[in-house]
C-alpha cells in the first residue's frame, strides 16, 4: 500500500480553499431550489431540473455532457389533503399529506373508526374481527436515543412503505402513518408507499400525519376508542412517462476506460423544494468536477458525475445507469454517492472490501484538519447500489444526521435550512476522496486457496 505524500496533502488543501473562498454549490442550489423548486419524477419540475444540470455541467468545460433516458413513474398529489379528528366538541383539523403512490380518497372524503397499533407485526394480533373498516394508525416512532438517525428511520419505515398493503388484506379502508420525523412538528413528512401485488380494487389510500398531529390522536384514541377521523387526498398515478440521468465526465488520462462515479439523485419530493434531499448531493456531486477543473487536476481515470432521476419512488435512474453501464462493458471501480442531506460532513461509510477499508484509513490523517473522522464499512447509497459487483467500491457521503430528519419529506425542505459553509465543506470532503481513490486506485480482493480452506 501506497504511503501517503505531502503533494496529496496540499492537493486537499487546495480543494478546499477552492471550496470555501470560491465555490458554486450554494449558488447552484439556490437555482435548482428557488428558481426550479420541487422536482418529483415526471414533473415539469423534474423536466426543467434536467435542462438546468446538463447546461451547468456544459459550462464548466466538462469533456462530455449528456442526457441517459430512463422512463419513471409519474404521480401528482393534487388539491392540499384534509384532515380531521373528530372530537366530543366537534372536529380538530390535523396536518396531513398523501404518501407518494397512493391512491386517492373517495371524492367526499372517508370517515371511520381508528385503530392505533405500533406496527406492521400488530396487525395479525388485531385481526380482521378489530381492523375491518377501520382506519389503521401506525404510531410506532423514531427512536430517539439512536444516536444514529437513518438506524432510528430504519426502523419504523417499514409503516410508511407497506403499512397500506399489509392493513388492506385485513379489511382496513384507510391508514395514517406516523411521519418519519424525530422532532414534534406539525409538519407531515411524505415519502414512498406500495401495494405491491395487491388488487387495483383492494388498495386503500395512505397518509401520513406530524408528529403533532399522531400525539393528539393518540391521546384522544385513549379516551374514546370508538375515536372517528376524516380524510380527504386527491392524488393520482399515471402511466410512465420519459425523463433523463444527466451525465458529465471528465475523460481519464491514463485510464479512460475505468469509470469513477459521484452522484445524488436530481428529483425530489414535491412539498418542499427538496434542496437537502438531495438539491445539496447534486450541486456537491457537479462542484467535485469542477473543482477538479478550477484545480488543474487531471484524473488518472474518467470521472463521472451522475444526477440520477427517480431515487424517491422507483430507483428507476440508479437502476438504468448501471444497466447500461454493464450492456456497454464498462468498467466502474468507484462510486460515490451525497444523499444524507447537505449538513456538516462527518466522514464515509463504505462497501468494499478489507484492502480497500486498510487504503481508506491510511488517508485518515489528510482528512484530520479538516474534522472529517467517520470511516466505517457498512453502506453507501441507493442510486449506486446497482454497480455493487465486480470489485467496484461503493462510499457514501455521511455528514452530521441529527436535524436531517427535521426536514426530509417535508415543505421545511428548503434552500433556507442549508448552511452555504457546510454544503461546501461536503463537496471539498467529497472530491478529497475521489482524488485520493484516483491516485491510489483500487486494491483487488485477496486470492483465496480454495484447497486450503476445505483442508
Amino acid at each position: 500500500m501506497q504511503a501517503q505524500t505531502p503533494k496529496d496533502s496540499t492537493q486537499l488543501r487546495n480543494f478546499y480553499d477552492l471550496s470555501l473562498l470560491d465555490g458554486h454549490s450554494y449558488q447552484w442550489l439556490d437555482a435548482l431550489s428557488n428558481d426550479i423548486g420541487a422536482r418529483l419524477s415526471g414533473s415539469k419540475g423534474a423536466e426543467k431540473a434536467v435542462q438546468w444540470a446538463k447546461a451547468e455541467l456544459e459550462s464548466i468545460g466538462l469533456d462530455k455532457v449528456w442526457l441517459q433516458p430512463v422512463m419513471v413513474p409519474k404521480w401528482e398529489r393534487g388539491a392540499p389533503e384534509k384532515a380531521w379528528i373528530e372530537g366530543p366538541d366537534g372536529k380538530i383539523d390535523v396536518p396531513v399529506c398523501a404518501l407518494g403512490g397512493s391512491i386517492a380518497t373517495a371524492t367526499a372524503g372517508i370517515t371511520a373508526p381508528v385503530i392505533e397499533v405500533q406496527g406492521l407485526e400488530d396487525l395479525a394480533q388485531y385481526g380482521e374481527d378489530q381492523i375491518k373498516g377501520k382506519i389503521v394508525f401506525y404510531n410506532r416512532p423514531m427512536q430517539a436515543d439512536l444516536i444514529q438517525t437513518f438506524s432510528a428511520y430504519g426502523g419504523c419505515v417499514d409503516q410508511r412503505y407497506s403499512g397500506a398493503r399489509e392493513a388492506a388484506k385485513y379489511g382496513a379502508v384507510g391508514v395514517i402513518v406516523r411521519s418519519m420525523n424525530l422532532r414534534m412538528d406539525d409538519l407531515p413528512h411524505t415519502g414512498a408507499m406500495s401495494y405491491g401485488d395487491l388488487p387495483n380494487d383492494q388498495r386503500i389510500p395512505a397518509a401520513a400525519i406530524s408528529t403533532n398531529g399522531a400525539a393528539l390522536l393518540s391521546k384522544m384514541l385513549k379516551k374514546n376508542k370508538d375515536t372517528e377521523f376524516y380524510l380527504k387526498m386527491n392524488c393520482a398515478n399515471y402511466e410512465d412517462v420519459p425523463s433523463f440521468n444527466v451525465i458529465g465526465e471528465i475523460t481519464g488520462s491514463e485510464k479512460p476506460n475505468e469509470f469513477m462515479v459521484v452522484g445524488g439523485h436530481l428529483d425530489s419530493w414535491d412539498l418542499g423544494d427538496g434542496s437537502h434531499d438531495d438539491g445539496a448531493g447534486v450541486v456537491q456531486s457537479m462542484e467535485v468536477l469542477r473543482l477538479m477543473k478550477a484545480a488543474n487536476y487531471k484524473p488518472k481515470h474518467s470521472i463521472r458525475v451522475v444526477l440520477f432521476m427517480n431515487e424517491e419512488n422507483g430507483l428507476r435512474g440508479g437502476n438504468k445507469y448501471a444497466e447500461v453501464a454493464k450492456e456497454k462493458g464498462e468498467r466502474h471501480v468507484f462510486a460515490l454517492e451525497s444523499d444524507a442531506g447537505g449538513f456538516t460532513p462527518r466522514g464515509f461509510q463504505f462497501d468494499t472490501n478489507e484492502a480497500n477499508f486498510e487504503q481508506v484509513q491510511s488517508w485518515i490523517p489528510l482528512f484530520k484538519p479538516y474534522l472529517i473522522h467517520y470511516f466505517e464499512m457498512g453502506g453507501s447509497g441507493a442510486d449506486i447500489g446497482p454497480l455493487k459487483g465486480e470489485g467496484t467500491v461503493l462510499a457514501g457521503l455521511r455528514p452530521d444526521s441529527q436535524r436531517y430528519f427535521d426536514h426530509h419529506h417535508a415543505s421545511n425542505d428548503t434552500f433556507d435550512a442549508v448552511n452555504k459553509r457546510e454544503l461546501e465543506l461536503g463537496a471539498a470532503t467529497m472530491t478529497s476522496l475521489v482524488y485520493l481513490m484516483d491516485t491510489y486506485g483500487v486494491k483487488p480482493a485477496p486470492i483465496t486457496n480454495d484447497t486450503e480452506l476445505k483442508d
